[in-house]
């Protein structure tokens, strides 16, 4: 395939620029390397205790964790393409009350489809801009509410299941979100009840300097259907640290449809965790999104079981200039009869780098597994970097298992098309870029956030400019 055009000179200039800044700032902080971890301990200690026990047992029991427990490093093989040196140096701490947020602030974000919203500033549950009752064998609820109510009716249940899919024993960073549990997000569906319309989750960080620790919830009674929508963004343009954990648990026949939009401010740090286990015969789609934050991480578990179990992963990173997306994700064929797939896109431009790093797993006895994975990268500048290893360990042998990555640019068959067709080649490239983007987007299954999300990617194309 032929070479793309050489980038635009103002493009080039603008991208040193934007890694000067980087360097800059990270050059100018007086902290020293050790900054983080001292910042983010120190600000654990000034959260109040929870009337609930068995919370601060849990707490004080991750706390011991978060101390013990190496923050990871290149040295260590899961981050080895991940340099986290530009977060260590940084000092975070959690906001003692949240800023003050008028409902209009939030208006960009709204999701037309989705009768339920909790919203979430600077880490904490905020009920006025929250809105829509729970439906029929739905409820939608602040953690820190059933914490605090013994009486509260799904108080056992969270107790049962908050810690058990991502416990704190599973890595610093799922440490230190522990550390600070008390606010967070609790969907629970009854058993045998649909709820199709999505629930929003939405995780706002108004100010730079600032840690947030969302914890997300998802308990799917047998036969029980549900389609939630987590939703992290910025009001700002600083550094900020969110470090989120979901949990979700599919019991028998249930299906979950799960929704992960990261859009943070491109100078904050965004990692997460999601922990799935998924019964006999549930279903679990999920669909991320990556478009912010100068580094994402999302490490993504999902277990089968039992048989007959459908698991589809679906993800997209738009990364820029300076920018690090991460995607680890690791599905658990734990038993016979299930099925997999996974399709996961990059669009890379400017000195950007991307890391896939998916793992499939089919333990022996897990026979009759259908898996299928792939990879797919699209660079549009000569500058952007992409590790992409799918991975296959099957230990059956009665299996149909597939996995593959691409690298490349845009395909100059289809480029050439739409130029005999008149159309600017810059806007051609915009095109065949969003294009690429689209596919996962309308898999989100929710009309009014896929048409907001496409556009954005519209915008970021044409500010990535002419490929390199």
């Amino acid at each position: 395939m032929s070479m793309p055009p050489p980038v635009a000179q103002d493009d080039a200039q603008d991208d040193t620029r934007d890694e000067a800044r980087n360097e800059a700032r990270d050059a100018n902080t007086s902290a020293p390397p050790a900054a983080y971890r001292t910042s983010v301990l120190d600000s654990q200690r000034a959260l109040a205790g929870s009337p609930a026990a068995w919370v601060n047992q849990l707490r004080r029991e991750a706390l011991e964790q978060a101390h013990v427990l190496s923050l990871p490093t290149r040295q260590d093989e899961d981050w080895r393409f991940t340099d986290l040196s530009a977060l260590y140096r940084l000092a975070f701490k959690a906001a003692s009350a949240p800023a003050a947020v008028v409902a209009q602030a939030i208006d960009p974000y709204r999701i037309a489809e989705a009768p339920q919203r909790l919203v979430f500033i600077d880490g904490v549950y905020a009920p006025e801009l929250s809105e829509g009752p729970s439906g029929e064998g739905l409820t939608v609820c602040s953690l820190a509410q059933v914490i605090a109510e013994p009486s509260h009716r799904l108080h056992e249940t969270v107790r049962a299941h908050l810690g058990t899919l991502a416990p704190a024993s599973g890595g610093a960073f799922a440490a230190i979100n522990t550390a600070y549990l008390h606010h967070g997000a609790v969907l629970h569906v009854a058993r045998n009840q649909a709820q199709l319309t999505p629930s929003h989750l939405l995780f706002i960080t108004t100010r730079e300097g600032l840690a947030s620790y969302p914890r997300v919830l998802v308990i799917a009674e047998g036969g029980s259907q549900c389609h939630v929508v987590e939703d992290h963004v910025s009001l700002h343009q600083g550094a900020a640290c969110v470090n989120a954990v979901t949990e979700v648990h599919i019991e028998t026949n249930a299906q979950v449809r799960h929704a992960r939009i990261q859009r943070d401010s491109r100078s904050s740090f965004h990692i997460a965790r999601c922990a799935v286990s998924v019964a006999r015969d549930a279903r679990y789609e999920s669909v991320s999104i990556d478009l912010g934050a100068r580094l994402s991480r999302l490490d993504l578990s999902v277990r089968q079981e039992a048989p007959g179990v459908h698991i589809a992963l679906d993800g997209l990173a738009l990364v820029g200039n300076g920018q690090l997306a991460d995607t680890h994700s690791f599905i658990d064929h734990a038993a016979a009869n299930g099925a997999s797939r996974q399709l996961h896109k990059t669009i890379l431009s400017g000195a950007s780098h991307a890391v896939f790093n998916g793992r499939i797993l089919v333990r022996p006895g897990a026979q009759h597994t259908d898996s299928a994975q792939q990879s797919r990268n699209l660079l549009t500048s000569g500058r952007a970097r992409v590790d992409a290893k799918p991975q296959l360990e099957i230990h059956a042998d009665d299996v149909k298992c597939a996995h593959g990555a691409t690298v490349g640019q845009i395909d100059q068959g289809e480029l050439f098309y739409l130029l005999s067709r008149g159309i600017a080649p810059e806007a051609a490239r915009n095109l065949l870029t969003y294009g690429f983007a689209a596919d996962i987007i309308n898999r989100l299954g929710v009309a009014s956030l896929a048409q907001r999300l496409r556009q954005q990617v519209l915008e970021q194309t044409d500010r990535a400019g002419s490929p390199s």
